[in-house]
C-alpha cells in the first residue's frame, strides 16, 4: 500500500489509524532519512492508541515505553545502536514478542533480529511534489 502524504497534519493522521487498527503483538519498523516525519507518524500511532503523554524519539535510550493506553508502545530507535547485540541487553525479545505493540525506527540496522512477521514502513520525500510530500509505503513482510 502507498500512502501519499501532503503535511506533517496527513502523516500524524496516517500514524493515528494505524494505532486505531494496531493490534497486541503487532510490529512496525520505520525506515527513513532524518525529517522525513518518523516521529510525527509514531506521534500519530500513539495518539491512536489512547496514549496522551508527549512522544518522542528515543534516540538515546533506545527504547520508550508508553503504558497509559489501550495497549503498551513500545518505541524503540536504534539509530545509535553500534552492534545488535545492544538489543540483547535491553531485552528486545520482550517488547519484539509482547502484548504490546513495537514501533522500530530505523530497523534496517537491525534486521537480523527483526521478528519473522512485521509492518515495514518507508517514508520518502519527492521534491518535485513539494517541499512537504511524503510517499509512505506500508508492506507486510513475512506474512
Amino acid at each position: 500500500m502507498v500512502k501519499e502524504s501532503w503535511s506533517a497534519e496527513d502523516t500524524f493522521a496516517f500514524g493515528r489509524e494505524l494505532g486505531r487498527r494496531a493490534q497486541p503483538g503487532d510490529v512496525y519498523t520505520l525506515v527513513g532519512d532524518l525529517g522525513v516525519g518518523k516521529t510525527v507518524l509514531t506521534q500519530g500511532l500513539a495518539e491512536g492508541l489512547g496514549i496522551g503523554e508527549p512522544v518522542n524519539s528515543p534516540t538515546f535510550t533506545i527504547v520508550q515505553v508508553y503504558e497509559e493506553g489501550r495497549l503498551p508502545l513500545y518505541h524503540f530507535d536504534v539509530y545509535r545502536i553500534g552492534d545488535v547485540s545492544e538489543m540483547d541487553e535491553i531485552g528486545y525479545e520482550d517488547y519484539f514478542y509482547g502484548d504490546g505493540v513495537c514501533l522500530i525506527e530505523w530497523a534496517n540496522l537491525v534486521e537480523e533480529i527483526l521478528p519473522e512477521h512485521y509492518t515495514q514502513i518507508r517514508i520518502e520525500k519527492d521534491l518535485e511534489k513539494g517541499f512537504d510530500y511524503r510517499r509512505i509505503t506500508v508492506t507486510e513482510v513475512g506474512a
